[in-house]
């Protein structure tokens, strides 16, 4: 089992940038691959970016591509997403998220922990 802990989160002006982490805790964290999704209320949690066991393969939403960066380091149990260019359209509640196995996966319901989210508000 895992835990999962984000931050970094805040509020920023439409083109500022914020760098995500989420630590994780409980278990060997190279045996997992992460994600990270996000969530506006009311809507569904969608896929941000995510990238394998070693972080050599990584995929992203087409929202983000080109301004965000998922990256891991596993000496540190840590996963993170620097964030740039940021709009209002990317203010939501940003969630961490770990996949037993090697392969990421852009689904939520392929991940098994997840953390409690970080909120992200770009003002305009």
């Amino acid at each position: 089992q895992v835990q999962l802990v984000e931050s970094g989160g805040g509020l920023v002006l439409t083109g500022g940038s914020l760098r995500l982490s989420c630590a994780a805790s409980g278990s060997t964290f190279s045996s997992y691959a992460m994600g990270w999704f996000r969530q506006v209320p009311g809507k569904d949690r969608d896929f941000v970016a995510a990238l394998n066991w070693s972080g050599g393969i990584t995929a992203y939403a087409d929202s983000v591509k080109g301004r965000f960066l998922i990256s891991r380091d596993n000496a540190k149990n840590t996963v993170y997403l620097e964030m740039n260019s940021l709009k209002p359209e990317d203010t939501a509640i940003y969630f961490c998220a770990a996949r037993v196995g090697t392969s990421y996966s852009p689904a939520t319901d392929k991940y098994d922990y997840w953390g409690q989210g970080t909120q992200v508000t770009v003002s305009s």
